[in-house]
């Protein structure tokens, strides 16, 4: 019978400790510490010049967040017990370390209700809702909703899906282009940009699409609205382009 040696025993023994021990390390309150401690104040002093005005952040760079998510790995329940402390830089990290496939329509709808940037929206969609199971569902509930954030959610995550889920064909997006068309004249800033961003990112995606969105945002430029004439503008501006066009070309043949 085989033995195994003392070192081998000890190796075991230190490496199941080692990982026990850093599963403990990440609770709630170490992280909420570690993030105390990653503070910039010269960060937190530009975030109002970006658009991102919230009331509690500590200042913390996108990058810093990726490096400590990765220190953290992914973990559901602890982004749920974070995105409840309020904290700016907690909740964009819960979007990190978030499962998708943990994901469920009740929690988005829980989470968007407290949307109050528009970076913390984008890091929700494209980290955690743009590969969940509801996230389709949830771009038609939210491009029906008034709050600001919500309705740019609907289509921060639209953007995502277009170029995320290479799976769906390209009539599920011709679908969305009305919603798109519908929601053209929202004059608000975070909204007009997210409603914009789908739409080139879906004419981006196939030549088929490409002359879909270019038919949506001829017919967006003719609404009476400042918000509709620019987002038709900018999308027929660059799907127009030769660079998009030759891309698309590549992509088809």
């Amino acid at each position: 019978m085989k033995v195994r040696s003392q070192s081998s025993s000890t190796l075991t023994r230190r490496f199941k400790r080692s990982r026990k021990q850093t599963a403990e390390r990440w609770s709630r309150t170490s992280v909420l510490r570690e993030l105390q401690r990653l503070a910039n104040p010269k960060v937190r002093a530009k975030m109002a010049y970006f658009g991102v005005k919230v009331a509690k952040a500590y200042g913390i760079s996108q990058p810093v967040l990726h490096a400590l998510a990765r220190r953290i790995g992914k973990n559901h329940a602890l982004a749920e017990q974070l995105w409840i402390s309020g904290i700016h830089e907690a909740r964009i990290l819960a979007t990190l370390i978030g499962e998708a496939d943990k994901v469920t329509a009740t929690q988005m709808e829980r989470w968007a209700q407290e949307f109050d940037s528009w970076d913390l929206v984008d890091a929700a969609c494209c980290y955690l809702y743009a590969e969940s199971s509801p996230a389709w569902r949830q771009v038609e509930a939210w491009s029906n909703r008034n709050e600001e954030f919500v309705k740019r959610a609907a289509f921060s995550l639209l953007a995502y899906l277009s170029y995320k889920d290479k799976q769906a064909p390209d009539e599920r997006f011709e679908q969305f282009l009305w919603v798109i068309e519908r929601e053209a004249h929202d004059e608000r800033n975070f909204v007009r940009k997210a409603v914009n961003w789908a739409l080139r990112n879906i004419g981006k995606r196939s030549l088929r699409l490409n002359r879909s969105a270019i038919r949506a945002a001829e017919r967006i430029r003719r609404q009476e609205s400042r918000a509709a004439r620019w987002i038709a503008a900018d999308a027929l501006r660059e799907l127009r382009s030769e660079a998009v066009q030759q891309r698309l070309r590549r992509k088809a043949a």
